[in-house]
């Protein structure tokens, strides 16, 4: 775990206008920023940042929070790789705690292995444009294949020498250790011998959804039957092809904005639809597609296109990919290009338009596909018409929601001209039977546990809770602590000679914060919503030990997204009343207010808290659960109480 004085330093370095700038185009507005939101299309600006604050608010899409929540939103980060992100932009060192030697020598060896691969992308790309040989014959393949200088560095497209050593030897010339030139793939060694593995070829360098290089496919120009015409870098600590999509670093965010991935088999396919304006598409790189990577585009969406050859080969793919798609709970549908045709050709074939046009009409759903498939086999022989239903049945079986097999089971009737009893029945045993299975893989998983202890820990459920009649007070309890919290005031009250109450003059200052958390501990008062509630414990705990408010930024780290968005929510700036100035209109400073409105606030809280408690022991009698004398003596107090606080609010019961 990275250790919490890394998280502070990170949290105190970043700069959240220099990080969401490199993504966003921001305007200065007052003391924020402005731009255009990066989660929806909007014409109007209105994504707000807050240096002072240190948050970001997009009211177009709800979404907030610190600089390491964007990340998580925008790029897909998780909580560590944004910190990592973070801690890399600004030279910041990861220290982690708990780690033994073996684990640092192992990060330590993942990070050299990094670093290489980052090095021979960086050489390939440098023999592709400067280099007399790699313009000649590199450049030249990727331009007969129409890429553009843009496409060609946005996919950071490269060449390999044809010498023997060349990369090898630049590299140990460089200072890097040929046991790590070795292990990522890059060099074959062979006891004295060494030999760069992808001589001759044009790069395609293979990035992690962060934009790390990963490993590197490699396409031969020369033709010959003993070479392989593709080869990719070995499995490796950093490289496993099962896992990893081609394109997905360049495609994330069109696929985030889309909410939809078109997934294709190679590395052109990717580059020709992407400088062609179908820019959310990834490859799987020729390999058959795997759980992981049906799990790393459910990052980004829910909704998978497969686009395939229209050959025997594509269609056969394509159904051994629609069941994987179905059972991670995703939405599938399907493109077949004309035969003799795939994504590449006719992307460069083709203008933008037809081929958005194309994709759009030709995109059906797995339901559909498969059974125009199953059913052109079948023609009128009942058999075959019963094998292709139960087919169908078998991969609605798979889908985890309910109500999406029953309405996809409706609809397989109605294109099979079946009854719908009949295919629910054949869904229920098929349901049943892989329950069974599930169930008795998971007693054996069980049984191989030894003795392992398993610790959980849920969170209070927050459902609900919104429509308390408490929340409304809790939350502009927990909205006066966080962006008020240490203004000052003398709270302390007498009545004058009319009975009235009125400032004492003998009192001292307090501010906000005390005074709160002061009114609500004297009184054994608490939130009930769980968020609000870990705020306010927060507060309480950080004035009690170390006798200081605390500060908005310490709830923005990102380990509790629900709360740190509550946070966000609670201290977004408000618009500035420009207009109201221009017609001379002065609204007046809410300093003016903060003092009886906290006190008014401190009030309701606890006349909502003794209705509810009244509320209780009201029903606890009407139930017929309670007949304690005492109880009814407590409502007839508690209810001269909330008579007594309703007239300091100046209400009439």
């Amino acid at each position: 775990m990275i250790t919490q004085e890394t998280i502070q330093k990170i949290m105190d370095t970043a700069r959240i206008e220099e990080v969401i700038g490199d993504f966003v185009t921001l305007k200065k507005a007052g003391s924020s920023f402005k731009g255009l939101s990066p989660f929806s299309n909007e014409r109007t600006p209105s994504f707000m940042v807050s240096p002072a604050k240190q948050i970001f608010k997009d009211f177009s899409s709800g979404k907030g929070g610190s600089v390491v929540t964007f990340l998580m939103e925008h790029e897909q980060f998780t909580y560590p790789e944004a910190l990592r992100f973070l801690a890399k932009k600004y030279n910041i060192e990861i220290v982690e705690s708990g780690q033994s030697d073996e684990e640092r020598a192992k990060r330590d060896t993942r990070e050299s292995l990094f670093l290489v691969n980052q090095f021979a992308n960086e050489y390939f790309q440098d023999q592709l444009w400067n280099n007399e040989t790699g313009r000649s014959i590199g450049l030249s393949y990727f331009k007969e294949r129409g890429f553009t200088d843009e496409s060609i560095k946005d996919f950071q497209l490269g060449y390999s020498h044809e010498g023997y050593e060349v990369f090898t030897q630049h590299a140990l010339d460089k200072g890097y250790q040929l046991e790590y030139l070795s292990q990522v793939g890059l060099t074959k060694v062979d006891g004295e011998r060494k030999s760069d593995r992808f001589r001759g070829r044009v790069m395609f360098p293979i990035l992690s959804h962060t934009g790390r290089v990963l490993g590197f496919g490699g396409r031969v120009l020369k033709k010959d039957a003993k070479t392989a015409k593709y080869l990719n870098s070995p499995e490796s600590e950093i490289y496993h092809k099962s896992k990893i999509l081609y394109g997905i670093y360049q495609a994330k965010q069109a696929i985030a904005k889309a909410d939809e991935c078109f997934l294709v088999e190679g590395y052109t396919d990717v580059v020709s639809l992407h400088q062609a304006g179908v820019k959310n598409v990834v490859a799987s790189s020729g390999t058959a597609l795997t759980v992981d990577q049906i799990l790393l585009v459910k990052r980004f969406t829910r909704n998978i296109t497969l686009l395939y050859d229209g050959d025997p080969a594509g269609i056969k793919a394509s159904l051994r990919g629609i069941d994987l798609i179905l059972e991670q709970g995703m939405h599938v549908q399907t493109v077949l290009f004309p035969e003799g045709e795939d994504p590449d050709s006719f992307a460069r074939n083709n203008s933008q338009k037809e081929l958005t046009d194309f994709l759009s009409e030709e995109k059906h759903n797995f339901l559909r596909f498969k059974a125009s498939l199953l059913l052109s086999d079948a023609g009128n022989d009942p058999l075959s018409k019963a094998k292709a239903a139960r087919e169908m049945v078998q991969s609605i079986a798979l889908i985890p929601d309910e109500l999406e097999r029953s309405a996809y089971v409706q609809e397989t009737a109605r294109m099979l001209e079946m009854e719908e009893r009949i295919l629910f029945s054949e869904l229920g045993q098929i349901r049943s039977a892989k329950i069974e299975k599930d169930q008795q893989r998971q007693r054996r998983e069980e049984r191989g546990l030894q003795e392992e202890e398993i610790m959980k820990v849920v969170e209070p459920e927050a459902k609900g809770l919104e429509d308390s009649i408490l929340f409304v007070q809790e939350k502009a309890l927990t909205s006066l602590l966080l962006n008020h919290g240490s203004q000052e005031f003398n709270f302390e009250e007498v009545e004058n000679e009319y009975g009235e109450p009125e400032e004492s003059e003998n009192s001292e200052k307090e501010s906000i914060c005390e005074y709160i958390l002061t009114e609500l501990t004297q009184d054994d008062l608490d939130f009930e919503h769980p968020e609000l509630r870990s705020i306010l414990h927060h507060f309480i705990k950080v004035f009690n030990e170390e006798e200081r408010v605390a500060l908005p930024e310490e709830f923005l780290r990102g380990e509790y997204p629900a709360r740190m968005h509550l946070v966000v929510d609670l201290i977004a700036d408000e618009p500035e009343l420009h207009d109201w100035k221009r017609k001379r209109i002065y609204p007046p400073d809410k300093d003016a207010y903060l003092k009886p409105y906290a006190m008014e606030s401190v009030l309701r809280f606890k006349e909502k808290k003794i209705g509810q408690l009244i509320g209780e022991i009201q029903e606890a009698f009407k139930n017929g659960t309670s007949t304690d004398p005492e109880a009814l003596a407590t409502a007839q107090q508690l209810t001269r109480l909330k008579i007594e606080i309703n007239k300091r609010l100046n209400r009439i019961l």
